[in-house]
């Protein structure tokens, strides 16, 4: 029986290699895809006289180096996760307020041709056509500074 399961062994690793990969696919996560490069890699080790624990270990220690030596990098080049979108993507801009903001008032501010509420972070005023800086959201309301 040990002779028989030995030399199927490498079979356990092509279905790992499905396995994880497809699990990549759906979470898109850039975490298991290291894990089955791993497990490719040990397709072919298995046809050595490895023994099967040792070849687990073997798959567990190079699919952690190569997830934490590589995963940053790829994360890096792919951008994954860095991409600002909708309200991030206001903090920093520049944006003219068209709507007088005082300390009791919340003003308007037009930025990216998108109208938004805005009052002062400081509670100071800032007259209408004047120029700002959005600093961060509260809701629909944009933290703004003079620039």
């Amino acid at each position: 029986m040990m002779i028989y399961l030995a030399s199927h062994i490498y079979w356990i690793w092509v279905a790992l290699v499905i396995v994880l990969t497809l699990i990549e696919c759906f979470t898109m996560g850039l975490t298991t895809i290291w894990f089955a490069i791993s497990a490719f890699v040990m397709i072919f080790l298995s046809f050595t006289k490895i023994p099967f624990v040792t070849q687990v270990l073997i798959w567990l220690l190079l699919s952690t180096v190569i997830l934490f030596f590589t995963r940053p990098i790829a994360l890096k080049k792919m951008k994954i996760g860095k991409e600002k979108t909708n309200v991030e993507a206001l903090v920093g801009k520049r944006a003219l307020v068209t709507k007088k903001i005082t300390k009791f008032d919340k003003g308007e501010i037009k930025v990216n041709g998108v109208f938004w509420s805005a009052k002062t972070e400081d509670d100071s005023e800032l007259q209408e056509n004047t120029e700002c800086e959005i600093l961060r959201t509260e809701g629909v309301t944009a933290i703004v500074k003079s620039c």
